[in-house]
């Protein structure tokens, strides 16, 4: 059986019958879009490969890159045209496989019985068989598919840190001083008499004070005030995947006969 891991592999590849012979090479995969297996191939034959047809891949088998069916090249010429460039619908998918089981059951039929006689030590009558194909053993394999859930890791946006310039306005309280002038009197006094009688009597004088004051001074000056970097950090969390899945169910189809007893 072909697997959905070698499926591109195959475009292109040689198409072998069961003998050895070469058929052609495959066109096209089709996959069945409920289980995701490749069901159906198309292989390109006649002169440049100008006539595709449908194949089964239920029987074929991938060897040493090419393509291995259990049918004879004129078989699959024969099978029924049908557009290569849609889906197959139910009904095409019946006819085809009309085609291939009566192919492959008169293949098998020919390998088993060598030419149309039973084999030594088979009871045909009992035998198990399959009704809709080929000859089987004596019992049915029941299948179901089972959901398998694992995660894959998909980039689901983009960060990235910007510096740019925010200018705004600071008011600041700055304490400042200034001088002002202050007339202070004295009285003449045995401490200060001989400063005062050390000059002319009368005379016009003048006296000059320097007052000063503060002022604020503006002064910038850029300091490095922190580091900024992006960091990811991992958050687990659940979620739930619903999806369908099939199984088969085998049940007695037909009337049960019980054993007769011995008169």
């Amino acid at each position: 059986m072909i697997s959905d891991q070698n499926i591109s592999a195959l475009i292109g590849a040689d198409v072998y019958s069961t003998d050895g012979s070469k058929i052609g090479t495959v066109g096209q995969i089709y996959v069945d879009p409920d289980t995701g297996r490749p069901n159906w191939a198309t292989v390109k034959t006649g002169f440049f490969g100008t006539s595709e047809s449908f194949v089964p891949l239920d029987q074929a088998s991938d060897a040493d890159g090419s393509l291995r069916v259990p049918y004879s090249k004129d078989e699959v010429k024969d099978a029924p045209r049908i557009d290569t460039d849609s889906e197959l619908s139910d009904a095409e998918e019946d006819e085809l496989y009309r085609h291939y089981d009566g192919a492959f059951a008169a293949t098998d039929t020919d390998a088993t019985t060598g030419g149309g006689t039973t084999g030594a030590g088979v009871d045909a009558a009992t035998e198990g068989h399959d009704t809709s194909g080929p000859t089987t053993d004596d019992a049915m394999t029941r299948s179901e598919e089972q959901l398998h859930v694992g995660t894959e890791r998909v980039q689901t946006g983009r960060a990235r840190l910007r510096k740019y310039v925010v200018t705004e306005h600071e008011t600041v309280t700055v304490p400042v001083t200034r001088e002002e002038v202050r007339l202070e009197r004295e009285p003449i006094t045995e401490g200060n008499v001989d400063d005062a009688l050390g000059g002319p009597d009368l005379s016009e004088e003048e006296h000059e004070v320097v007052l000063t004051e503060e002022r604020p001074v503006v002064e910038k000056e850029t300091v490095p005030v922190e580091r900024v970097r992006l960091g990811t950090e991992t958050v687990e969390e659940t979620r739930t995947v619903d999806a369908d899945v099939r199984r088969e169910e085998i049940e007695l189809d037909g009337d049960a006969t019980r054993g007769t007893g011995r008169e």
